[in-house]
């Protein structure tokens, strides 16, 4: 049995159902986007089983993205946590069959309050359609399951669902960069959207020299400056840097000499940033693109700020 063709199949599947759910024109993405983005409240989402597990995932994304949401259980709305629905609230609800007993029992209670209500699921004349005020077609012609029976298409449809209604909630409300980091401070994410190079930049006791010091020197200045690089400036304005590369380079050289001066082996117009704003994770692609160990960090006048070295980005956790 060719474990990889069967995975392969399943994969076929239930990207083909993707394909025909987005060319069935069976939702009206517009009306839920408007009815959400109206809400004044918090948008509430239920079901039960796997739509269950789907719908708390959804109301996952949309929290992260901008939108107030959460999960109910519909048992334990019908024990108290009713309650948690306000009238400024709406609902997405989900179910697959659109008949899912502990769903539809609390239907009568959110149509009583009239709480907006947008559904998922499969069958438009389900009663879970009749209550809604919006409805997305979440029916699949197959489950990628050999059986047919188990959840498979069907949820992956409804979850993608679920993100395409998040995206176009992020363009409605011109969602960005900086608001998504006020959302995920902690972790490796949060740190790639959040940490800005003016965190990590050392500023303090920089080995730099001017451009007519002599190599020796300088190779004093770097080894006390512990960053296997001296900066040469002119009139405080950054001109060059020499690495640890560049002295092992003019080791190999028939005239090399301690005694000439630092510019004759140095880079001089190395890579320079004038943005201590940028992002951390930006500034890492920078780094990377060029081949670097550190950059160095100035203002517009190209006068020194500070240096960041792949060093302290790498203890920062910057990936």
């Amino acid at each position: 049995m060719n474990y990889n063709e069967i995975a392969k199949e399943v994969l076929l599947t239930e990207a083909k159902e993707l394909e025909r759910a987005s060319n069935a024109n069976s939702f009206d993405m517009n009306g839920a986007v408007e009815l959400i983005y109206n809400t004044k409240g918090k948008l509430i989402v239920t079901g039960v089983g796997k739509s269950g597990l789907v719908g708390t995932k959804i109301a996952a994304t949309l929290a992260s993205t901008g939108t107030s949401s959460f999960f109910l259980h519909p048992t334990e709305a019908m024990h108290g946590d009713l309650g948690m629905i306000g009238k400024d609230d709406a609902v997405l609800a989900i179910s697959y069959s659109g008949e899912s007993e502990e769903l539809i029992q609390i239907l009568p209670h959110l149509k009583r309050f009239d709480i907006p209500m947008i559904a998922m699921a499969k069958n438009p004349n389900s009663t879970l359609a009749k209550y809604a005020d919006i409805f997305f077609d979440i029916n699949v012609t197959k489950e990628a399951c050999p059986l047919d029976t188990a959840p498979t298409s069907s949820t992956t449809l409804t979850m993608a669902m679920g993100d395409a209604l998040a995206v176009c909630l992020m363009k409605k409300r011109d969602f960005k960069k900086s608001d998504f980091a006020s959302f995920h401070p902690g972790g490796s994410l949060g740190k790639k959207l959040f940490i800005k190079v003016s965190d990590l930049i050392r500023t303090e006791n920089l080995p730099v020299v001017s451009r007519e010091t002599l190599l020796k020197d300088a190779i004093i200045k770097m080894s006390e400056g512990r960053l296997g690089n001296v900066i040469i400036t002119d009139n405080e304005k950054v001109i060059g840097l020499l690495s640890d590369g560049d002295l092992r380079r003019a080791l190999m050289n028939d005239n090399f000499s301690l005694d000439c001066k630092i510019e004759d082996i140095a880079t001089m117009n190395p890579k320079l940033l004038n943005n201590k704003d940028l992002l951390a994770s930006d500034a890492l692609k920078i780094v990377e693109d060029y081949k670097i160990q550190l950059l160095v960090v100035v203002d517009e006048s190209n006068k020194l700020v500070g240096v960041l070295h792949i060093h302290d980005l790498i203890e920062a956790g910057i990936k």
